[in-house]
């Protein structure tokens, strides 16, 4: 019986390692007994071989055995690597008979562990490494004379042929020792695409020998923004570095020993201003400039004159040759038209080319670095606003604005990388705002982007094909060392890998969370920054007849330990069991426990409970699905958003009024009514331009009683508390009209504004 049970333990254990794949294989069998890994164990390959090589590094490093690489071995305990997929194991049967074949696909690979073999075998030798990376998966991370690993056999292959991930060194630079860290984070989870933001307004990374001063003065800016945007706080340190044309090189090649391609981002025609600081003679007005010291959208752009086109052409010569990738991504976004709509050169240079807008310049702009580029034998790739005024002919677009990029490029048979902010954004938070370090905004957790599909459903089967893949991408402005890089990075980069590999499945998301805490153990052996908010208590708020109720979400809830007279809670403290009807102002603070330990931070949520809380409410026009979330009920739950940290419980509108109606159900009477509206426009963000209240007692005729200015909503940047004499009425209508179009001079001119709104608050 005591063997049995062992056997038994045995058994889970090994299942457990094979449970543990990140990215989960498409298919895995385990089979009966084990292969003994020691150092006796040879590894069967050539030499030369650099994933033998890789893997023979790893054991010795992590698991303090030596392997040797022979070819030639004799010996019955091996790892044999097999670069021409034979037929005879890419139909292997499986336990029923079945047989178990592979589709055509350089990256596929199969991975056959019996007693005395693990054997990899692949057409080709990236699917060798990815091979190699899911038996590393097998290993505990601990020196061992003998490491016993389950007999498996894995099918495996990608879906989508772009699994990227980006990293902006523009904003903060990153040596290029870290780079490779980078990289090699990329490689253990399958990914293979690594986006190299390259150039920005705050900074110009890359040595172009043509143009010295792009690196001189380009790459050096003389103080940064401290804090969040909205703080306008700047130092006055020196910052900035830059790679050589040597290190980019070096960089290169050491991904694509990992079957890793770089692809290099330069901006244009926006985001160009450290350029311009270097050569004043490329822009519209001549400057002076200087390298930007504030985050967001700034006005000053190359201008497209012939000169310009012949610098750019100048540094995308130097970039191509350094870069063998089959796509140049050339930015496009967020490109003001300021300085074109008042530029002699640009009018005259629409006027030749026939041109009605700046939208058709920006795209004359594309389409002619295009050519050029396609002269060189490669393609280009840009943000979804290459789109606007005409698509270049062989461009492919990457979808950062929601999903439509990646739709309308695709229905016109143009690939597109899918990357919308609302998963894919890794400068988000992603738990609780409160406790996390300061970030862009938003909230993007784990199983946010665990959830991500990146074929839209409004494509049909054909139009499909053109998704390449998705991206994640980390932006740095408010990331300031590689620590931080890296807490942003892990784990959400074991959830984006699962949903460009093919095998994520949001309905067993706890699953895949498991697995994620095994890889932990990983991360924390290796001296990784990870973020551990998936301990974190989630809380959700629901307003359903007239009630709020509160709702907590943890590893294990009845882990979850609560107050609601604002204390710190404790191991003894209310356990969870349901959601919290909310029925007066108070604090709730929550936190996870395990063994009797606190596993997480402590989560507080104020509720200011007023006559409009948990009130019926309806909206005229939907928020934004990126920033929408709880939809109209968010503005009566009792949350007031956090203007510090800028994450959840606000709703966003893009180009749209706020027009809510309440009904407190019966003739209620009050004299104040607060909300808030976010300034942040650097993102596009602008406050409303008029605020109106009215009231009715039929909710069908509406009387006005008090308009707001955007002159007072600016005196009191956004935070408003409105009194009235004492007001009767059943229905309050708050309407809150949108700034509109962005004018010229203003971030994000020629677009549409963003408008935020936090709880409507009636006493």
């Amino acid at each position: 019986m005591i063997r049995f049970f062992l056997l038994l333990f045995g058994l889970i254990t090994y299942l457990g390692f094979g449970q543990n794949i990140i990215p989960q294989p498409e298919s895995l069998e385990f089979r009966e007994g084990t292969f003994i890994l020691n150092s006796e164990t040879v590894i069967k390959a050539d030499e030369s071989s650099f994933e033998a090589q890789f893997l023979q590094q790893y054991i010795n490093e992590n698991n303090g055995l030596k392997l040797a690489i022979n070819k030639n071995a004799k010996s019955k305990n091996c790892i044999a690597l097999n670069y021409a997929l034979s037929p005879k194991l890419s139909v292997t049967k499986d336990s029923s008979g079945k047989r178990s074949s592979f589709k055509s696909n350089d990256e596929e690979y199969l991975m056959l562990i019996n007693k005395n073999e693990i054997t990899i075998a692949a057409h080709e030798n990236v699917g060798v490494f990815y091979g190699i990376q899911t038996l590393l998966q097998l290993l505990p991370l601990e020196e061992k004379d003998e490491i016993k690993i389950p007999c498996l056999l894995i099918n495996d292959q990608p879906k989508f042929k772009w699994r990227g991930m980006h990293l902006d060194v523009s904003r903060h630079f990153f040596d290029i020792e870290f780079i490779k860290k980078y990289i090699d984070y990329l490689a253990q989870y399958k990914m293979n695409t690594f986006h190299w933001h390259l150039t920005d307004d705050q900074g110009w990374r890359i040595e172009i020998k043509k143009y010295p001063k792009l690196t001189e003065i380009g790459a050096w800016r003389n103080g940064s923004m401290v804090g969040h945007y909205r703080d306008q706080s700047f130092d006055t340190k020196r910052y900035g570095g830059f790679y050589t044309q040597e290190e980019i090189k070096e960089v290169v090649e050491y991904a694509k020993e990992r079957h890793i391609t770089v692809v290099p981002e330069i901006e244009m025609p926006g985001h160009a201003l450290a350029a311009l600081a270097a050569y004043p003679e490329y822009s519209c007005t001549g400057g002076p400039f200087e390298v930007g010291k504030t985050w967001g959208v700034l006005d000053d752009v190359f201008c497209p004159k012939d000169e310009t086109f012949t610098f750019l052409e100048n540094i995308l010569s130097e970039v191509i040759a350094l870069f063998p990738s089959e796509y140049i991504h050339i930015g496009g976004d967020e490109c003001p038209k300021t300085r074109w709509k008042s530029c002699s050169h640009c009018q005259k240079r629409m006027k030749d080319e026939k041109l009605k807008d700046e939208h058709e310049l920006q795209s004359y702009f594309i389409q002619r670095i295009e050519k050029f580029v396609n002269s060189k034998g490669r393609k280009i790739i840009g943000w979804d606003e290459i789109l606007e005024g005409g698509l270049a002919p062989n461009a492919a677009v990457m979808s950062w604005r929601g999903t439509d990029g990646g739709i309308a490029a695709a229905k016109e048979k143009h690939f597109a990388v899918m990357t919308p902010g609302s998963h894919c954004y890794f400068d988000h938070y992603q738990g609780e705002p409160a406790n996390e370090p300061l970030a862009f905004g938003g909230y993007t957790t784990l199983e946010k982007v665990y959830s991500y599909n990146p074929i839209p459903t409004e494509l049909n089967e054909a139009e499909s094909a053109y998704i390449l893949g998705a991206q994640a991408n980390l932006w740095t402005e408010y990331i300031e060392t590689t620590t931080q890089v890296e807490y942003m990075l892990f784990p959400r980069l074991t959830a984006i890998a699962e949903v460009v590999w093919g095998t994520s499945n949001p309905q067993n998301y706890k699953a895949f969370e498991d697995r994620v805490v095994h890889h932990m153990k990983g991360w924390k052996q290796k001296n990784i920054n990870f973020s551990k908010a998936i301990y974190q208590v989630v809380s959700d708020i629901a307003v359903q007849n007239n009630q709020i109720y509160y709702a907590l979400k943890g590893r294990d809830a009845s882990g979850i330990r609560f107050t609601t007279d604002g204390s710190e809670p404790k191991v003894d403290s209310k356990k969870y069991d349901s959601s919290i009807q909310i029925e007066k102002s108070c604090t709730v603070k929550s936190a996870y426990f395990e063994a009797g330990q606190a596993k997480s931070a402590t989560i507080s949520q104020t509720f200011y409970i007023t006559k409009s809380s948990g009130k019926s409410i309806s909206l005229k026009h939907e928020p934004s699905k990126t920033y929408g979330k709880g939809g109209a009920a968010t503005l009566v739950d009792g949350v007031k958003g956090d203007l510090l940290r800028f994450g959840k419980n606000w709703l966003g509108f893009s180009g749209k009024d706020v027009d809510a109606t309440i009904d407190f159900g019966s003739s209620t009477t009050f004299e104040k009514v607060s909300l808030n509206t976010f300034n942040g426009e650097s993102s596009w963000i602008y406050l409303p331009k008029e605020i109106q209240f009215l009231v009715s007692d039929d909710g069908v005729s509406f009387t006005l009683v008090r308009t707001i200015s955007l002159e007072q909503i600016s005196k009191q940047n956004g935070v408003m508390v409105e009194s009235f004499p004492k007001t009767t009425a059943r229905y309050l209508k708050v309407i809150v009209n949108n700034y509109g179009t962005i004018p010229d001079g203003k971030p994000g001119s020629a677009s549409a504004a963003w408008l935020f709104i936090d709880e409507i608050s009636v006493e």
